[in-house]
């Protein structure tokens, strides 16, 4: 479904991201970890089109590299950002329906985000920014659903989060997952990440330094040793 090759991009005339490359199939859940710098989110904004960046994007056979934000959304391709970016002032439900644009609200939609987050049900008449640090990030995870998505883009979903609340934000996108989304997430909780994907890629320094399935890279003692705790 999704396809990076020799990705460049950064800031202000100076990559900070080199060559990277990544493919997600359809249905599949794909982690991309690293530390906090290594340019998980340079990736996600280039291949979103919020940056522009050199090498080949192609989501579903079509390439869409060089493609604004708006061109990339509407074909199908949902970006979560780590700071969320809610309307406040607004409510829950108004959120949602922003997330239809330019679609008409969906009702069976919004039905669907509100029972896979049930809170968000008890909360629709609620301003988004007076909810807890968990329940905003259901509410981003929300809106981006809304567009009927075929493939969403998560960075850095556990952000500010408990642990607790970070473990409930996995579970919710294990029902994600289960309801046939393609989910391509970037995290520092490597074994929450991992726990969940199918595959992932270890991204360090800007440059892809490893590649396998979620148990080559949890058995891995180089991944073991920088992310999992293990001596």
């Amino acid at each position: 479904m999704l396809e990076v090759t020799e990705l460049c991009a950064g800031y202000l005339g100076h990559d900070v991201v080199h060559d990277v490359g990544f493919r997600v199939g359809d249905g599949e859940v794909v982690a991309i970890i690293g530390s906090n710098g290594a340019g998980k989110t340079t990736v996600f904004r280039a291949v979103a089109g919020l940056l522009r960046g050199r090498g080949t994007v192609t989501f579903g056979g079509e390439a869409i590299g060089g493609c604004k934000a708006h061109e990339v959304a509407r074909r199908g391709l949902a970006f979560v950002p780590a700071d969320r970016h809610l309307f406040p002032q607004m409510s829950v439900g108004e959120n949602l329906d922003l997330g239809a644009y330019p679609m008409r609200p969906d009702r069976d939609r919004r039905q669907l985000v509100f029972d896979l987050f049930p809170r968000l049900a008890e909360r629709e008449r609620q301003a988004a920014g007076t909810m807890s640090g968990g329940e905003q990030q259901m509410l981003t995870v929300g809106r981006a659903l809304m567009s009927h998505p075929r493939l969403v883009m998560l960075d850095e979903p556990t952000t500010g989060l408990a642990p607790k609340l970070a473990a409930e934000a996995y579970a919710a996108l294990g029902r994600l997952r289960d309801h046939g989304l393609t989910i391509v997430v970037a995290e520092q909780q490597v074994p929450l990440a991992l726990g969940l994907a199918d595959r992932g890629y270890v991204l360090e320094d800007g440059r892809v330094q490893l590649a396998g399935t979620s148990a080559e890279l949890a058995g891995n003692p180089d991944v073991q040793r920088a992310y999992l705790g293990v001596a």
